[in-house]
């Protein structure tokens, strides 16, 4: 048995490995914040952490293999007489319960991502060992229904948790100049395919002072870009005046559903939809020089969110929207609530009021019943709304979903597998064409990290002197797509978290390959010490 007390903590190291999407990400950082501010802290070798937390997700089979695979490594371990305490976080432990415990005995800790708050106490009684009962090593949502938990969401401990985070930039891509800030929890859409609404919860919405207040922190901090994260982002929707403390402070609140905003609407409630949001946070903070949000639903984005967009010019001009289908039939059978003609009614207005959006999408392919003609109508669709790029996933039944209870998983995997490489080579052929549109123009890229590939030293003809060392840099434009270009090895660091100007010579199917011009981001010297002379 591992004993721990609170003077002690200072002494525990924890490896914290994340799988799956943005939440899990912000869900990681919360967790490094509470923890560190208890005395922890964190170290990058798992072989040598006292605690191994794996923050887990359900969306995709692949992500749950990882972490099931790592959970067994450990239990080898842990019965060669290694001590470490082994802690699963998020959506697969709050999907499987104790069941895992049972599968997994060498797993101390279960904890919901609803339940974030409670994660340190859990990781007290799992030191404990024996002497605490398993229950108290157990936070998860369970059998409490979602509109009871919705109800409660006002006087959960979450919205101090995203409240309290204590930003580390040294886990970021971007010298610490891009963080994620949380807006909703939860969804209320219940696709068929999906766990989300059972493992996360009803929509919950935080109050728009305290995300315009956490923006404004993080900028002090450092922060250029911001990207506001939601299941559903644009659903965004806070009524006043219905969850408010006994200090006249507003809470988070249940999401009122789009029936509910415009009754309220209509009866004068006062309402901060998502497009007040977005101009407020542009207007409010400044220094936050670009603002994302993922993900977007395609129904009920407003005329006056795109509208923003368009007049805001921090507000990224990139959306990230997921058909999931080109059929209705398949749509419908996903219970994903709109049509094909519809989604595409949308792409179109988003393009016509916001000039050069770029437009990301998901699409599952061999979701039951799809036939070949279901396919073929995804493959017209994907050649019709020419996505800058698609994620593609080949379906496979998870549990808790409608769809595995409902319906017969019919599409041999042979046949998915053949749809995926299909579509996958599809949308490289239409990647590539959208990016090379792009080569001629000058854009502005914000610089991520350093490029894992060697760029030429000579490109398109551009005649390059190299009188020290380059380095190759990859950054984002604000439509999403991904550049790459060389700079001055010893301006390298400089740049990281900078946002540059760089004049597009090259393109593939998912990448810019340009030219760094002469930016303010980089002195005079550098670029004299630097040697980098262009004829």
């Amino acid at each position: 048995m591992i004993e721990c007390t609170n003077s002690s903590r200072g002494g525990r190291s924890i490896f914290l490995e994340t799988f799956g999407c943005q939440m899990n990400e912000l869900d990681s950082e919360l967790i490094r914040g509470q923890l560190a501010a208890l005395g922890y802290h964190f170290i990058d070798d798992r072989a040598a952490a006292d605690v191994v937390l794996f923050n887990t997700c359900s969306v995709r089979e692949q992500a749950e293999n990882k972490v099931l695979s790592r959970v067994g490594q450990l239990g080898m371990e842990k019965d060669q007489e290694r001590e470490v305490i082994v802690g699963l976080v998020g959506c697969l432990a709050e999907r499987e319960g104790e069941r895992l415990i049972t599968r997994f005995p060498q797993i101390d800790l279960l904890c919901g991502p609803g339940e974030l708050d409670r994660l340190p106490q859990l990781l007290e009684n799992a030191f404990k060992g024996a002497a605490v009962e398993q229950a108290d090593r157990i936070a998860l949502q369970g059998n409490r229904s979602r509109r009871s938990a919705a109800l409660s969401a006002a006087q959960d401990n979450l919205e101090a948790l995203d409240l309290s985070r204590a930003f580390d930039p040294d886990r970021t891509s971007t010298a610490g100049r891009s963080a994620y800030v949380r807006i909703t929890r939860g969804c209320n859409k219940f696709c068929t395919y999906c766990v989300v609404p059972n493992t996360r919860g009803a929509e919950v919405h935080r109050p728009p002072d305290a995300i315009v207040d956490e923006c404004m922190r993080l900028a002090d901090e450092g922060v250029i870009e911001v990207t506001l994260l939601g299941q559903t982002v644009n659903h965004y929707c806070y009524t006043h005046g219905t969850a408010v403390s006994s200090d006249g402070r507003e809470l988070a609140q249940v999401g009122p559903g789009l029936a509910a905003f415009r009754s309220a609407a209509s009866n004068g409630a006062r309402v901060t939809t998502f497009a007040d949001l977005l101009h407020r946070i542009h207007e409010s903070v400044p220094a936050i020089r670009r603002l994302r949000f993922v993900t977007s639903y395609p129904r009920d984005f407003s005329d006056e969110a795109l509208g923003v967009m368009r007049d805001c010019p921090r507000i990224c001009r990139y959306l990230h929207v997921p058909a999931q289908s080109g059929s209705n039939e398949v749509l419908a059978r996903m219970n994903r609530g709109y049509s094909v003609e519809q989604y595409e009614a949308f792409i179109e207005r988003a393009r016509s009021t916001v000039p050069g959006i770029e437009i990301a999408g998901d699409i599952i392919v061999g979701f039951p019943g799809e036939t070949e003609d279901d396919f073929d109508a995804t493959c017209d669709l994907l050649r019709r709304v020419r996505f800058k790029n698609n994620f593609v996933f080949r379906y496979s039944p998870r549990p808790g979903t409608v769809a595995i209870k409902r319906l017969e998983d019919d599409v041999p995997e042979d046949r998915k597998r053949a749809r995926l490489n299909s579509l996958l080579a599809l949308q490289a052929d239409i990647g590539r064409e959208v990016h090379a549109a792009y080569e001629g123009r000058t854009v502005e890229i914000l610089v991520e990290r350093h490029s894992p590939h060697a760029q030429s030293q000579a490109d398109n003809g551009i005649e390059v002197r190299w009188q020290q060392s380059m380095t190759q840099l990859s950054g984002r434009t604000d439509g999403d797509l991904i550049c790459v270009f060389d700079a001055p090895a010893d301006a390298a660091e400089h740049l990281l978290g900078e946002i540059v100007t760089v004049h597009v010579e090259g393109s593939g199917p998912l990448i810019l390959k340009g030219r760094l011009l002469q930016d303010s981001a980089i002195p005079m010297g550098k670029w004299q010490s630097g040697g980098f002379q262009m004829r």
